[in-house]
């Protein structure tokens, strides 16, 4: 007995010496010549993964029949690659893979305007964050009307409410008022001076292809204006024999209803984009105080473009917007016509854009780009008051020459920049305004430098000529160490301005007719600020997880102040003797799994007026912020979106603080074939501000407003479907 069980054993073992397979592997860059080290190697039939050693090889010990496998290779910044071996019954196999410069879908992004040369996110050293087409989709349809919500969700980033009457809203980057941010359309300013908070109150988000973000100091490319960051709004394109045509309609608790179609398509030679859009909001009192909460509004916007493709390596835009909008609040009874000696109250708004843009764009021979672009705007708006009434516009024009070059170590860019802009009172008003208007004219040039395929450095230096507040030149440095395919460091830090401007977003109409322009000696603000971060990229099988550790500072000299102390009647801008200076840091983890997304972020902010020793704290701005974010398909047809987020107390004019406070939001999107409804609810728990203090104060003929620090609406349900064909 004890024979026979040896000689099966040894038969056994035998058997399994022949049968053992070697699986042995080389995995390089898409040049052939780099080994990757790191590079996640997986069979997923025999549930087996390893990664490639310092010398870009991996090995696996194998015992199996089935011979034909799947061997999938995933490495952070690479494509997944999927291939079918064919192992021996014995013995051992070599094979070499390649792996693609094609970035993962999830991240690669094509960044337009934040780098002039369209360049891969992964590859800028400033650093670069991008809201992608599935985020706008998902935020259309809760938000068809702006793009409010779909900003108040990115982490630095607040959206501050300043008028209870008539809704206005300002941007605020890394604690710094809306003023201080540049906001581009495909690469052209925007919005500017009398547009006042109006601007992103008034973009629907449907015809959106990406919105690019920049925080910190970016004026070397975009010119003065870009302390805080720069903000630039993609458009879609047509897709070559694949023509785009959907609409939404949007219903809110509110009574906020929203229609809005776009479409597009292309040929070889010629191709459009159409959008048009109208929004019918009611005017809604939510406290019962008599004063409205959410103010009354029509508006229309129609923005088409033609693409003219004149060969593979040319290409021509025509684009138009209509913007046109009535904006009113106030005295519910002036609202509905009631207008007697107690209720006289109202704020209203009118206001007609037309924008005329055009942009060619030529790829050269070795790499090289050509581009020009133009813009021309045309900006009414009526301000009516119980007090006063005055009518305005303003001019915007922009143009642009640059000229980039892509080598194996360089990237290149130069360019030259004309614009400008003119105020222009129509008479007779009852203000002290006068009229405005002054031009710049700039040059810029910047290099990417591939140090070593680690490092890469980015210096850029602007010169502008302002016709009226002189010269100004604007240096930038930005470095990019990769530690590997994994880690990234960005350090960088740059210089900035701002031209005087007769309006802000956030002075009250109902001052315009004291402003009296700027006291004798008043300059342009300047500034300076440094950003620096860490981003660790790792994947799994399913899986996809970015930690990101951001740090900034800018100090803004000279800050701009309108003087309403010492003549109220009469007020004057001027500049302040201290700083403003804000400083403080984000950390937030994602994670990604196909339709699966999680996010938890923190964002602790110190912006601090030097220039007000007895309050020092910039009102209305929260230190702490957490936002937690969870999307997930439940089913083939469904998707649910859950969002929670903190906001810390916040100091007011007079020094005081605020309560800190919780909002969350729930969304189920239910799609079926080119039908997509979704039902979704903001501010779950209800939280309104106008519970913990008095909004309006006496006189009520012309009341006093309390800052805003919180929401005021309370929860918000809407209701919208959107068809694709």
């Amino acid at each position: 007995m004890l024979r026979i069980y040896v000689c099966c054993l040894l038969l056994f073992l035998v058997q399994s010496a022949m049968a053992q397979q070697t699986l042995r592997g080389i995995v390089l860059d898409s040049t052939g010549k780099h080994l990757l080290h790191g590079v996640s190697v997986s069979l997923p039939e025999l549930k087996k993964t390893t990664i490639t050693d310092s010398t870009g090889r991996f090995l696996f010990q194998l015992h199996t029949s089935e011979l034909k496998q799947k061997i999938r290779f995933s490495y952070t910044g690479l494509a997944n690659k999927d291939s079918m071996i064919q192992l021996p019954a014995k013995g051992e196999i070599t094979i070499h893979i390649t792996m693609n410069n094609q970035t993962h879908p999830l991240a690669d992004v094509i960044v337009v305007a934040a780098s002039k040369t369209n360049s891969r996110i992964e590859d800028l050293p400033t650093r670069v964050e991008v809201i992608g087409t599935e985020e706008i989709e998902e935020e259309t349809q809760i938000n068809p009307g702006n793009m409010l919500g779909l900003l108040g969700d990115v982490a630095g980033i607040q959206v501050q409410q300043t008028n209870a009457a008539t809704g206005n809203a300002d941007l605020r980057i890394q604690g710094l008022p809306g003023r201080y941010t540049q906001i581009l359309r495909d690469g052209m300013p925007l919005f500017a001076g009398y547009s006042g908070s109006f601007g992103l109150l008034q973009i629907p988000p449907l015809d959106l292809k990406q919105v690019e973000l920049i925080k910190g100091a970016s004026s070397t490319l975009y010119g003065g204006g870009a302390i805080a960051g720069m903000m630039n709004l993609v458009s879609k394109t047509p897709k070559r024999n694949q023509p785009e045509n959907s609409f939404i309609i949007n219903r809110t608790s509110l009574f906020e209803n929203n229609l809005n179609v776009f479409s597009s398509a292309r040929n070889n030679n010629m191709g459009y984009t159409l959008f048009a859009g109208g929004n019918l909001q009611q005017a809604v009192d939510v406290y019962n105080n008599g004063f409205s909460t959410v103010p009354n509004v029509k508006s229309i916007f129609v923005h088409p473009r033609m693409f003219i493709y004149n060969n593979p390596n040319s290409t021509f835009i025509l684009g138009y917007t209509l913007n046109a909008e009535d904006r009113k609040g106030g005295d519910m009874q002036v609202l509905d016509g009631k207008t007697n000696v107690t209720h006289q109250f109202f704020i209203q708004n009118k206001s007609l854009r037309n924008t005329i843009d055009a942009d060619w764009e030529n790829n050269l021979n070795n790499g090289a780009h050509l581009s020009i672009k133009a813009t021309t705007s045309l900006y009414n708006r009526e301000v009516l008051t119980n007090l006063f009434g005055m009518k305005a516009q303003q001019n915007l024009w922009y143009s642009e020459l640059a000229y980039t070059k892509k080598s194996d170590h360089h990237n290149w860019i130069a360019g030259l920049n004309f614009n400008g802009d003119a105020f222009m009172k129509q008479q007779p008003d009852s203000t002290l305004l006068t009229n405005e208007n002054g031009y710049t004219i700039g040059a810029y040039v910047q290099d990417d430098w591939k140090i070593t395929p680690a490092l890469t450095a980015e210096a850029g230096l602007r010169a502008d000529h302002h016709s009226v507040y002189g010269n100004f030149l604007l240096p930038r440095i930005s470095f990019m160490y990769r530690f590997n395919p994994q880690l990234t460091m960005r350090l960088g830090g740059g210089m900035g301005y701002k031209t005087p401007s007769l309006f802000s977003g956030d002075v009250d109409e109902r001052d315009y007719r004291y402003i009296a322009g700027y006291k004798p000696g008043t300059i342009a603000e300047k500034s300076t600020g440094v950003n620096f971060d860490v981003n660790y990229k790792w994947r799994g099988d399913e899986w996809q997880f970015t930690l990101n550790q951001s740090f900034f500072y800018t100090a803004i000299q000279h800050p701009l102040l309108l003087d309403s102390m010492t003549n109220p009647f009469n007020m004057r801008w001027f500049n302040a003797a201290q700083n403003i200076t804000t400083a403080g840091f984000e950390t937030y983890l994602q994670a990604r799994e196909e339709e699966t997304e999680l996010y938890l972020g923190y964002v602790y902010t110190n912006t601090q007026r030097n220039y007000d020793a007895q309050s020092q704290h910039f009102p209305l701005i929260a230190k702490h912020k957490i936002a937690g974010l969870a999307s997930f398909e439940i089913a083939d047809q469904f998707r649910i979106g859950l969002e929670l987020s903190y906001t810390g107390k916040q100091y007011l004019e007079d020094g005081s603080s605020t309560r800190d406070y919780i909002l969350s939001a729930a969304m189920l999107n239910y799609r079926f074939k080119k039908i997509s409804i979704v039902l979704n609810c903001e501010n779950l728990f209800n939280f309104k501000q106008g519970n913990y203090g008095q909004l309006v104060y006496p006189p009520y003929s012309n009341p006093v407003f309390s800052d805003i620090w919180g929401p005021l609406e309370g929860r918000v349900f809407n209701l919208s479907v959107q068809v694709k064909w």
